[in-house]
């Protein structure tokens, strides 16, 4: 009977040692997905600039706006992994 109980308390320790790997992956490919992302916008708005420099503040302002929004997800990853992490016992 004890080594049930001991089988049982590993297995808890495996799912914590998972959520902790798990909230480490979860931010690393949000932070890769959004600087691919942000790189990305910025190299399409500054294309649109060079071939038209007169449109520069017309694109600017939604460029911006879009790493904004883009930033956001990044961070709201980073939140919820934060939240994961308090989930993981001691």
């Amino acid at each position: 009977m004890a080594l049930a109980q001991d089988g049982a308390a590993s297995n808890k320790y495996d799912a914590n040692s998972w959520l902790a790997v798990a909230a480490g992956f979860a931010i690393g490919i949000a932070a890769l997905g959004g600087t691919m992302g942000q790189g990305r916008a910025a190299a399409a708005a500054l294309e649109g600039i060079s071939r038209n420099p007169g449109a520069a503040a017309r694109i600017q302002t939604p460029m911006i706006l879009g790493l904004a929004l883009i930033e956001s997800l990044v961070l709201l990853s980073w939140v919820i992994a934060f939240f994961l992490q308090g989930k993981i016992a001691p």
